[in-house]
């Protein structure tokens, strides 16, 4: 019978076949251990010579690391581990010998190991961090139908960008114009929502910009929502409850994954709303007085984020920002017209921004008028001026990094690792 390694528990006593690669081998005179991995999970299958027949023995002991292996044999409980399972073979196929693997037991840098990213995908840690992306994936799908938010595919070639082309992939579209690869969907989702009132996008998206701190990808991956009917206050509740039910779900499905990676839980238990509020104002005051020579108007940098949210143990939203640091699409805060009803929402443990969000401009006269003073083509802003014409009504939204999310709740130091194959300004490979 054909099982996958992380139903072993369901299967002791009885004999299993699985089929993988041997992410470690080693034997002496009389028994072999394969570390065997088939994608669910970890496991060892324990050989002895005396207990398999002649081709099994020789498959075990030719058997070299990453070798494509099948093995059958009997469930066992670990000895020694609680929760652990082993198999004591009684047959092994050898399908592959693999050449002697590049990436070995010492410690490799950092750029080794994304020339060779096509393999270390393979290991223990990359495995885990990619089981956690697929978990805040569908926790994030799952949380949005829940609440009532359709997915909407918005295109990848735009005619124009949500906050202007300076960081924007050009393309030539057939000779005849000029198209982006685009930066955000929010535009499109905003028509969505007189269609499906609550929508989201989840996908690639693209930005030109020359940075290459760890937050930063070329490539990455982005959830736009967007609701009707939905104000600022709304607005921060919806990411509250998103953002607290995506950990929940990791803490809940993904201990083997957190373990490996030798996570501290302890901070992401403490991952549920209300999280911690403060204004731009407040937080450049905070910072000051940690040592920040941070402007009152100006934009939090990378550093700022960073000191700000190593001093608490939630995640922090720091809402209204200075209009003139923020995009031309944000409402104005009626109660101070310099600012927008907006937030960004920073990870605690120092990793900065995972959302930033706004109250939409809902105006005509209003967002054409902010189009205007961002110096933005009026003529590619048409048909999103268009929604302002045709039963225009207060609404919302936000976007995560889907990357920078995953770095944080592994508690890894560079969102490359969180990617399959990164896009990063000095690299485009593998």
């Amino acid at each position: 019978m054909d099982v996958f390694i992380k139903d072993f528990a369901t299967h002791v006593g009885e004999t299993v076949t699985i089929k993988g690669w041997a992410h470690n081998a080693r034997s002496s005179g009389s028994i072999a251990f394969l570390q065997m991995r088939d994608g669910s999970g970890f496991a060892q299958a324990v050989i002895a010579k005396n207990g398999v027949d002649e081709a099994s023995w020789s498959a075990a002991v030719e058997a070299t690391i990453e070798s494509s292996v099948i093995v059958t044999g009997v469930v066992s409980k670990h000895p020694k581990q609680e929760g652990v399972y082993e198999l004591q073979a009684t047959n092994v196929v050898l399908i592959q010998k693999a050449e002697e693997y590049p990436i070995g037991k010492k410690e490799h840098g950092p750029d080794f190991l994304l020339d060779q990213r096509h393999l270390w995908l393979r290991s223990p840690a990359q495995w885990a961090i990619q089981k956690i992306r697929d978990e805040v994936i569908h926790a994030t799908y799952d949380w949005m139908r829940d609440n009532g938010f359709t997915k909407i595919d918005s295109p990848i070639f735009t005619p124009n960008a949500c906050e202007g082309t300076t960081e924007l992939f050009e393309i030539d579209y057939f000779g005849e114009r000029k198209a982006y690869l685009s930066q955000s969907g929010q535009l499109y989702l905003e028509a969505a929502i007189a269609s499906v009132g609550r929508c989201f996008d989840f996908g690639p998206v693209f930005r030109a910009e020359k940075s290459k701190t760890r937050r930063h990808l070329i490539e990455f991956w982005m959830m736009d929502a967007e609701a009707a009917f939905l104000e600022h206050e709304e607005n921060l509740k919806i990411q509250e409850s998103l953002i607290s039910f995506i950990v929940r779900r990791v803490l809940e499905n993904r201990q083997t994954e957190l373990k490996i990676l030798e996570r501290d839980q302890e901070p992401l238990k403490k991952v549920q709303a209300p999280f911690i509020r403060m204004t731009h104002a407040e937080a450049i005051k905070a910072l000051r007085e940690m040592g920040s020579d941070i402007g009152d108007m100006d934009d939090l940098g990378a550093d700022d984020e960073t000191m700000l949210t190593k001093k608490y143990d939630k995640p922090i939203f720091v809402e209204k920002y200075p209009a003139a640091v923020k995009a031309f699409y944000m409402k104005r805060d009626p109660s101070d017209p310099t600012r927008v009803l907006n937030a960004d929402l920073l990870a605690p443990e120092g990793y900065g921004e995972i959302i930033g969000g706004s109250q939409r401009e809902d105006d005509h006269d209003e967002l054409l008028k902010r189009i205007r003073e961002h110096r933005l083509p009026e003529e590619a802003f048409k048909w999103y001026l268009d929604l302002r014409k045709y039963g225009s009504v207060p609404h919302s939204g936000f976007g995560f990094g889907l990357e920078r999310i995953v770095t944080w709740i592994c508690g890894i130091h560079h969102v490359r690792e969180t990617i399959p194959f990164p896009r990063l300004l000095n690299r485009l490979e593998p």
